[in-house]
């Protein structure tokens, strides 16, 4: 170790360093840091990162320890039902034979916090499925109706627009039952020759063209006559319909008036209130209904 040698104080004199000998200080070597553990100390100390690396495990383990903790918490409800003996039963799992049974869960402290009702029947579907199907089917019917009475508004302005479709329609199947009528009056005239045909045979066989003849006739007969009848029928049809929609044209009209004479100032629009005349029956022809018009008879 080298001697370190004080440099002369200021004003001191050259004769002074001659007559004392220098003073020297002896300055032992820096030793490197390192962290002795103290006593009963027994962790080791981390410096830099893996300090970060023991602090990033702890959170770990005390994330997982808190997940312990509260699972038990999880898994606190618990379910009451009631089997067939009227026997109540607590348990933290629905049994297989009671998973269709009405059950109360409960929480930790016993409180209900949801009641579940049995499962129902199949008669109870069967009930519930019909029911469903009812209101679709009364909806769709009222949806139709609504449609039937907006175009039944926009379609006639007047009763007597209606009439005139009235004589229109029956004017086209007039027209088919004089054709048929006509036709078939050609036949029985043919049908009357052909009888006079065969008589004046006698005890002669009839030619079997005579006979096919007559059998067609008959046939043809037949056939006019069940078209005659459909004709009829459809005229009585008609009738039926055209005054159904004359009346309800009238209901649905007083509505659309009423409306208008309460709000006035306001125009007013018939088919925006074509569903406002309650207990009325739908535009829909009812069979049973009076027919102002008495259909043709149709000669035979």
């Amino acid at each position: 170790m080298e001697p370190i040698t004080r440099d002369p104080e200021p004003g001191a004199r050259e004769d002074d360093d001659i007559d004392r000998p220098a003073r020297t200080r002896t300055v032992p070597p820096l030793a490197p840091c390192v962290d002795t553990p103290h006593a009963g100390d027994v962790t080791p100390r981390a410096h830099g990162p893996l300090r970060w690396v023991y602090a990033g495990l702890l959170f770990s383990l005390m994330l997982v320890a808190l997940a312990l903790a509260l699972a038990p918490m999880a898994r606190g409800t618990t379910y009451k039902w009631v089997d067939e003996k009227g026997e109540v039963h607590y348990s933290d799992k629905i049994p297989p034979d009671a998973v269709d049974k009405a059950r109360v869960e409960l929480n930790k402290q016993g409180m209900p916090i949801r009641k579940l009702d049995p499962a129902p029947s199949p008669e109870q579907r069967r009930a519930v499925q019909a029911e469903a199907e009812k209101k679709r089917d009364n909806t769709k019917t009222n949806e139709t109706a609504e449609r039937r009475d907006r175009a039944l508004l926009q379609s006639y302005t007047d009763e007597s627009e209606i009439d005139l479709a009235r004589t229109r329609a029956l004017a086209t199947i007039e027209t088919q039952v004089t054709s048929a009528q006509a036709y078939s009056t050609q036949l029985k005239r043919r049908r009357t020759e052909v009888d006079a045909q065969k008589a004046a045979l006698g005890a002669k066989p009839v030619p079997p063209a005579l006979e096919r003849e007559s059998e067609n006739i008959d046939s043809e007969l037949a056939r006019q006559d069940a078209l005659l009848a459909s004709k009829q029928q459809e005229i009585v049809s008609v009738n039926t319909k055209y005054d159904a929609d004359k009346q309800r044209w009238r209901e649905l009209r007083s509505v659309a008036d009423a409306n208008a004479a309460a709000a006035p100032g306001v125009a007013p629009n018939p088919a925006a209130n074509a569903a406002a005349a309650p207990g009325v029956a739908p535009n829909p022809a009812a069979p049973g209904t009076p027919a102002t018009a008495k259909p043709k008879a149709i000669a035979q």
